[in-house]
Order: structure tokens, then C-alpha cells, then sequence
């Protein structure tokens, strides 16, 4: 990304707003959001539904442009850039993980994982060995042939992790990661979460509103109507 700086942090939010409506039906989304992540971090975004949350995340992932405030990406002004650089960005530095694990029914775990790098313009040899490491990296090389249908709901988030590192982005966002998941499958998406974070110094973002999820990170972001409420361990924000 052309005009990063060096030394500054992966992410930081200025005075962030986002409003919605007018008058009497304005509704402040985010209402002046300071904050900074740094490589290597394992963040979790909290908060009631209406918080604030889901706001600030598809501001950070570039899907959404904030009313006020600055966001900064690598030291880049994300609002300065053009559509196109916005989804360069997103393309290039990001990576998504839903809720609903967003793969394609007919395809295998090896072609789903395939995709963003088809989307490069990867070469076929390249992208395809470049899939089979990012699926040995999620325990799953041996299941690379099996379509969604034949895996465990834990095993398919998995390999929607692993599509959304297949391009070695700067970070990870993910968004209710576990909330398809029962209870077993969420631990051991977290787990493995926690790992890739500790072992492979992956920055994670994620939405969660569920506590004992967010203790596998290291921070905690706490919003409440619109505003950044804590920010602290997850012993902290608890207490």
C-alpha cells in the first residue's frame, strides 16, 4: 500500500463518528471512537446489540465510510482513498470471517480456500500449493477434497479461515466467528484463533457478545451507545 508509514500503528481511530438520520431521528452509531491496534494484537469488540460494535468493525474492514473522524490503516487516511484503493485494501491487507462461513456448496475446501488468490491472479501451481499449506496451517489438509456438506460446522470455519489467510493479510476481522457453532466447535475455533495469534503473531479482530468467548483474547473493547465504554484484559472489562 503505497504511502504506509513506517513505524505507526496498524490501526488507528481519530474522533471516529457515524452518524444515521436527521434531527430528532439521528442516531449516533459511533459517537467520537479513539482507539489504536498494533500488530500482533488479539482484540475483541463487545457490547449489547444497538452498541456500536458492528459499526466500527465494517468502518475498520472498509466497508463502511465514518461521518467524522479519521481512520488510519498502516498510517493511511482509509477516507482519502478511492473506491478502488478501498477495495485493494480490502483485497490485499484484509481478511473475513463471518458468522455463516460464506463458502461455495459445490466446491472443495482446497478450491474455497483457492479463491482470493484466483482473484489475484495467482498462478494455478502457486495458489493451489499456497491452499494446501494454509489448510495444513488449520489441521485440514487431509479433508482438501471434501466439500462443505462433508465437514463438521467447526471444520468448515476453519477453512473459511484459512481462505482468508491464504492472501497473508495484515489482520483478521472476524465477526461472530463462532455464532453457528455449538459450544464444543466454539471453543475449538477460539482455541485455534488463540494459536494462530500467539504462534503465527496474527492481528485479530473480533466481534463477539458472548463473554467467555472474548477471554481467549488478550484485549477487550467495550462499546455502549455508540461509545467506547473500557479497554482493558478481559479480567478488567469483566470486573
Amino acid at each position: 500500500m503505497g504511502g504506509a508509514v513506517h513505524g505507526a500503528h496498524l490501526i488507528e481511530m481519530r474522533g471516529i463518528t457515524k452518524y444515521y438520520g436527521k434531527g430528532e431521528a439521528l442516531v449516533r452509531a459511533l459517537d467520537g471512537i479513539d482507539v489504536t491496534i498494533d500488530d500482533g494484537e488479539f482484540v475483541a469488540v463487545m457490547g449489547s446489540s444497538g452498541s456500536g460494535k458492528s459499526t466500527c468493525m465494517n468502518i475498520l474492514g472498509a466497508l463502511d465510510t465514518p461521518t467524522g473522524g479519521e481512520y488510519l490503516f498502516k498510517g493511511v487516511n482509509v477516507a482519502r482513498l478511492s473506491r478502488d484503493q478501498q477495495a485493494l485494501l480490502r483485497r490485499e491487507y484484509i481478511g473475513f470471517v463471518f458468522q455463516s462461513f460464506n463458502l461455495l456448496p459445490r466446491t472443495s475446501a482446497l478450491e474455497n480456500v483457492e479463491l482470493p488468490l484466483v482473484y489475484r491472479g495467482v498462478h494455478r501451481r502457486q495458489r493451489r500449493q499456497r491452499a494446501m499449506e494454509m489448510l495444513d496451517l488449520v489441521g485440514l489438509s487431509d479433508r482438501a477434497h471434501h466439500t462443505p456438506a462433508e465437514l463438521s460446522g467447526g471444520q468448515q470455519q476453519r477453512v473459511a479461515i484459512a481462505r482468508a489467510l491464504a492472501t497473508d493479510p495484515s489482520v483478521l476481522f472476524a465477526d461472530e466467528p463462532t455464532g453457528n457453532l455449538d459450544s464444543k466447535r466454539s471453543a475449538e475455533v477460539l482455541d485455534f484463533l488463540a494459536d494462530l495469534n500467539r504462534q503465527q503473531g496474527i492481528t485479530i479482530v473480533m466481534v463477539t457478545h458472548e463473554p467467555e468467548l472474548a477471554e481467549w483474547a488478550k484485549r477487550v473493547l467495550w462499546f455502549s451507545d455508540g461509545r467506547l465504554v473500557k479497554d482493558g484484559t478481559p479480567a478488567e472489562v469483566a470486573a
